[in-house]
Order: C-alpha cells, then sequence, then structure tokens
C-alpha cells in the first residue's frame, strides 16, 4: 500500500503525539524507590564489573599469545595491579550511577533513595537511610526488587566469607581463593580470577550451570580445568574457620562429600560463595498488598502480561517464578509493560529466545531451548542435532585451545528444521549470539543457515557450514581455516 504525503505527515504527527502522551503519563506517574545504587545488580555488582574483570583476565592472555606474533615484552615478569582495576572500575560504575540520576531527572521521574515497603494494597511506606519515612499512593504498582547472594546456612560463612557483591568492591587481590557454586557467577568469577594468575579451586555439589545446556556447561568446565582452574565434584562445605585475620587471611574450609561420609579440609585466602541468590521480597510487605510468593524461594508467579495476583501491581526481573534472571530480560519486560500500561501498546515480553553469554575464559553464548530442553518439549526423534568443533585463526599462531571451540544448534524436524537452540563456546561469545538471537527471532532454519555466505574468517561462519549430526557419530575435528 503506498501512502501520499498528507498520510505521511498524518501518520507521524499521531506518532509524535502517542510518544509524547506515554512520557507525560509515565513522568506524572513514576516515583522510584531503589535501595542500592541506580542500575540494580548489572551495573553496581553484576554485569558491568564482570565483563569489565573478565576482560582483564583475557588481555593477559593476549599478552601471551603476543610474543608469538612478534611483539617484544619487558624480559621482567607482567604484575597485574588488583587495585589499579578495582579504582577503574569502580570509577565507571560511578559514572554510570550518575548517569541514571541524570536521565531520571531529565524524565521527570521522581527518585525517592529509600526502602520501601507496602503498608497498604495502594499505598507503600519509604523509609530513607536517615530512618525518615514518607508515604506513597498509586493506581499501579510495578516491583523490581531483585536478589541479593545467598548464604550457605553453615557456621562461619557470614563471618568469613564474601559474595560476588564484595569481590568486585574488594580492597585486596583474595590471593588463594575457594569459589563454592557452580552457578554461571561462580564459574565467571573463578574464570577471571585465575586469568589474574590466582590460584582457584571450584568446589561444586552437584552439576555446573544448572538451567544451562550441559554439553556445554561441561565443555566449558573441561576448558577451565585445562586451564588451572582446579574443581572439588560432589563436595558441600560445613564450616569455615578463620586461621589468620589479614588482606587477605587465612581461612580453612571443612566439605563433606555428598556420595559418602568423607570429610576434607584445605586452606584458602578467600572463600567466595556463588550458590545463587534470593528475591528481594521477604520484607517489603507483599502480604499487605495481598500479592502471592512462592513460599520456597520467594519468588513472585505473574501471567504473561507480568501481572501478580492483584491486578493493579505488576513485576519483573529477577524476582519473577521461572524467568530468566538477566538484566536485559528485565529491561525488555519493563519496557514493553510501561508501554501497554500507557501507550496502547500490545506486544508481551518473549522469554524463550533470549540471547545470553556466560563470560567464562572460554565465553559460551546460548539462544533457545538447551539440548535437554528440547528432547523434553519435542521428543528427540522430532529433533536433529548438528554440531562442530573449531579452531579461531586467532589461536592458530599461539597454538593453543585446538578444536576445543565448540558450536551446535537443534533443529526442529516437525517445524521445517527450524533452529529452536543455538549454542556456542568460543571467543566473543556476546557478539557472535546476538546477530544470531535475532535471526532466530526471525524463524531461522537449518536451510537459511546453509544458504548464508560465511564471513571468512570468522568463529562465526561455523554456523554456516556445519554438516555433521550428532545422530550420525561423525568426526566434528576442524582441520585447516
Amino acid at each position: 500500500m503506498m501512502l501520499n504525503k498528507e498520510e505521511i505527515t498524518c501518520r507521524c504527527k499521531y506518532r509524535q503525539r502517542l510518544v509524547t502522551s506515554f512520557w507525560n503519563k509515565i513522568s506524572k506517574c513514576v516515583t522510584l524507590c531503589p535501595w542500592t545504587g541506580l542500575g540494580g545488580t548489572c551495573v553496581n555488582v553484576g554485569c558491568i564489573p564482570k565483563k569489565l574483570m573478565h576482560q582483564t583476565a583475557l588481555l593477559g592472555t593476549s599478552m601471551q599469545d603476543a610474543q608469538k606474533f612478534g611483539w617484544e615484552l619487558p624480559e621482567e615478569t607482567v604484575k597485574h595491579n588488583w587495585e589499579t582495576m578495582k579504582t577503574a572500575v569502580n570509577n565507571y560504575i560511578g559514572s554510570l550511577n550518575w548517569g541514571y540520576r541524570v536521565a531520571l531527572r531529565d524524565k521527570n521521574v521522581n527518585y525517592v533513595n529509600s526502602y520501601a515497603e507496602f503498608i497498604e494494597p495502594h499505598k507503600i511506606k519509604a523509609t530513607n537511610k536517615r530512618g525518615k519515612e514518607t508515604f506513597h499512593t498509586a493506581a499501579k504498582f510495578i516491583l523490581a526488587t531483585g536478589e541479593r547472594p545467598r548464604y550457605l546456612g553453615v557456621p562461619g560463612d557470614k563471618e568469613y566469607c564474601i559474595t560476588s557483591d564484595d569481590l568486585f568492591s574488594l580492597p585486596h587481590c583474595p590471593g588463594k581463593t575457594l569459589v563454592i557454586g557452580a552457578s554461571y557467577v561462580a564459574l565467571e568469577c573463578g574464570g577471571f580470577l585465575a586469568g589474574l594468575g590466582l590460584d582457584v579451586t571450584v568446589m561444586v555439589r552437584s552439576i555446573l550451570l544448572r538451567g544451562f545446556d550441559q554439553d556445554m556447561a561441561n565443555r566449558a568446565g573441561e576448558h577451565m580445568e585445562e586451564h588451572g582452574v582446579k574443581f572439588l565434584r560432589k563436595y558441600v562445605p560445613v564450616k569455615v574457620e578463620e586461621l589468620e585475620a589479614g588482606t587477605p587471611g587465612r581461612l580453612k574450609v571443612t566439605a563433606k562429600s555428598t556420595e559418602s561420609d568423607e570429610t576434607i579440609e584445605g586452606e584458602y585466602n578467600t572463600v567466595l560463595i556463588a550458590v545463587g541468590r534470593d528475591a528481594c521480597t521477604g520484607k517489603i510487605g507483599l502480604d499487605q498488598a495481598g500479592v502471592k510468593v512462592n513460599p520456597k524461594n520467594g519468588k513472585v508467579p505473574v501471567n504473561d502480561e507480568e501481572q501478580t495476583n492483584v491486578p493493579h501491581i505488576y513485576a519483573i526481573g529477577d524476582i519473577l517464578e521461572g524467568k530468566w534472571e538477566l538484566t536485559p530480560v528485565a529491561i525488555q519486560a519493563g519496557k514493553l509493560l510501561a508501554r501497554r500500561l500507557y501507550a496502547g501498546a500490545s506486544l508481551k515480553c518473549d522469554y524463550v529466545n533470549v540471547p545470553t553469554t556466560v563470560f567464562t575464559p572460554l565465553e559460551y553464548g546460548a539462544c533457545g531451548h538447551s539440548e535437554e530442553k528440547a528432547i523434553e518439549l519435542y521428543g528427540q526423534d522430532n529433533l536433529e542435532v548438528y554440531h562442530s568443533l573449531f579452531w579461531p585463526l586467532e589461536f592458530t599462531v599461539p597454538n593453543r585451545d585446538n578444536n576445543k571451540c565448540y558450536s551446535k544448534i537443534i533443529c526442529n524436524k516437525l517445524d521445517n528444521d527450524r533452529v529452536i537452540g543455538f549454542h556456542y563456546l568460543g571467543p566473543n561469545a556476546g557478539e557472535v549470539t546476538q546477530g544470531y538471537g535475532v535471526a532466530m527471532k526471525c524463524g531461522l532454519t537449518k536451510e537459511q543457515l546453509d544458504n548464508t555466505i560465511g564471513i571468512h574468517p570468522t568463529c562465526a561462519e561455523i554456523f554456516t557450514t556445519m554438516e555433521v549430526t550428532k545422530s550420525s557419530g561423525g568426526d566434528i575435528t576442524q582441520a585447516g581455516c
């Protein structure tokens, strides 16, 4: 259909009025009550400091590779300064906090730096750090309180251990470190600490990266092990004791096997707990508002419009039951919710085709279903899994990690070989996965991948040349470029 000039002008003016009306409604209605730094977990104690410290470790590897490419480095040992890194990272976080504060002011959002709790279904009490209370009423509320690290519940955990929230602002190098847990936070932190040259052990109760594709998780773990990270599998800590105070000090950890009565002991400078996070919903008065929560984990059940059982109260982000605990997911859900509430939109958040990356030393990017979930949903006989090992060109001259990178797609044979699971283990996983995430949103099929010309030489091109299926049992090692 062709539009004339007048129709285009009319539609553009209507769209502008809609946007203006949307922001006017938002600015009049929104009050923000964060208790921690603006930006939430991601900015302050999550994605941002984690990625910067991961980059620090990658730079160390790059310096080792550089010599093979002809760079002549000083003969003395190159050292890493923890305090310099920590200061730089936290300065950048501070600039982000200020940027968000300015953005809120520009959008006329009322910023209340206080701890909020419901006292009635339409009324909250906000208490600031000086103990001053203010009260606010609203027609609608959005819960976005996020999560905080979970402790172990064993003697000495809160007294002597740290969490990822503490690690990113730790004033001193942690030294020999025990990471407790197998979450993505555990593996990411363990990975970059090892990349800085520290002695790192990861204690795992059961499996790595629960909820992720287990084939990929184990490959990421194997790579970490090959590069110096030690794993204590099938153990849980039962006690942490201080042997010597200091920065860092010395701690003794006693752990018990999950398969027998065996106990082991080990000494470390730092013990980092990364066994998951708990939803911050227990002390915000949800019972006063009538909002139902899962008593086991504090998560909030919502419908497909992020609406709780109380019609005027919505929830987004990490506190949602059964949803991805990822910042971009929360941002997308919040943006679409605001548009539905105030701009007459109807689009809902897609919680299935979510691209994400685990920033382990060899990064793991994924979108869609894990192989286990795909089998559960569609049955093994209705799936075809294509996979391949590969060797990035950048790794060839340093002669490292030959055929350790791995790619896999899961295709639904009942739907034109549509790609329902995308998995990549290799460098720059976030950059590779983001583009394929768009393609999956558009209904990507195996035939379309085969008909796409790859960019050579890149890692991402491997998905345009995969021919070997898992069911065939064929050789997937890659020779040459």
